[in-house]
């Protein structure tokens, strides 16, 4: 079964994601924006399996989905050390 804001979650990672492509060259101003934005395309394929478990394989979509969500989890924490915590210069 689909929850509405699964779907509004789904359309505003979808917004997002053209919003990255068309703004890669101001985004690369962010440090490790590359690492980022790989967090975020994690994050949208966990939210597009949150919707496709609603239509079929249930069971396996529900893992890939959370395993999704810790991954982009471990990554935007190492994200954020590796860009405040570290006391470096990141580029």
């Amino acid at each position: 079964m689909i929850q509405e804001n699964e779907i509004v979650m789904l359309l505003l990672g979808v917004g997002i994601f053209f919003f990255t492509l068309i703004n890669r060259l101001r985004l690369r101003r962010i440090p490790a924006s590359k690492m980022l934005i790989f967090t975020f395309y994690i994050l949208l394929i966990g939210w597009v399996m949150t919707v496709l478990e609603g239509f079929f394989w249930k069971g396996p979509l529900n893992i890939l989905e959370h395993v999704c969500y810790a991954s982009a989890s471990v990554l935007l924490a190492s994200w954020c050390w590796r860009v405040f915590g570290s006391g470096k210069e990141v580029k």
